[in-house]
């Protein structure tokens, strides 16, 4: 397809289209002639990731590129490259780790192991999502607030929950690139279904428990 097809099909405008191809966020077409190139399918999958990291994730140009070399590292598993992608994203909470009470790390270590998450046991503080949970059981130990394995378990058991819903639609995206670009879109967008829902949840519970209480 010509880059004027290219775009309408991606709903991305030329100017756009042609500033990632600067960039090197989109690999060139086939050159077919001295003003004109030509793009596949790749180039459309490869435009829904990048719309997706830059329009929605709001991600710089150069993170951006750092995730696409992430993504295309050869010989990478789907695993390694979704959580390039994802690990990439920002998120509500500071995820440096310096300083963390040993207390702490040891409170994160057992809720792991309890749930035989060896991933994240063996990935560890190289992982921005165990750099968040450190940070996260951290804030709430030095506020007084419950923060042992126990309180933190049924969290865990259903986050397995939406974790598993989140890998059937990942799955069911179609190619790499596509559950690539639904691993992103999947978690900006349904961290706030769950956020609204366990607050929505939240409300239920208080006015069963406490609904008659003046």
């Amino acid at each position: 397809m010509r880059l004027s097809e290219l775009s309408e099909r991606s709903g991305v405008p030329v100017a756009t289209v042609k500033y990632y191809l600067r960039e090197g966020l989109l690999p060139a077409g086939e050159r077919i002639s001295t003003t004109r190139s030509e793009y596949g399918e790749e180039h459309l999958r490869r435009l829904g990731l990048v719309r997706a990291l830059v329009q929605v994730a709001k991600m710089p140009i150069a993170t951006v590129r750092a995730v696409l070399a992430a993504v295309d590292a050869p010989g990478s598993t789907l695993h390694y490259r979704l959580g390039a992608a994802v690990s990439s994203l920002p998120d509500g909470v500071g995820i440096e780790a310096d300083g963390i009470d040993p207390a702490v790390e040891r409170t994160v270590t057992e809720l792991l192991s309890r749930l035989g998450w060896e991933f994240g046991l063996s990935a560890g503080e190289g992982y921005p999502p165990y750099r968040m949970l450190l940070r996260a059981v951290a804030t709430l130990r030095d506020l007084g607030y419950p923060c042992d394995t126990e309180t933190l378990l049924p969290y865990a058991r259903a986050a397995t929950t939406a974790a598993e819903a989140d890998l059937d639609l990942i799955q069911g995206a179609g190619g790499s690139e596509k559950r690539i670009e639904a691993a992103v879109l999947g978690t900006l967008l349904y961290e706030p279904v769950l956020l609204s829902l366990r607050r929505i949840a939240d409300a239920e519970e208080s006015n069963r428990r406490f609904g008659g209480e003046s």
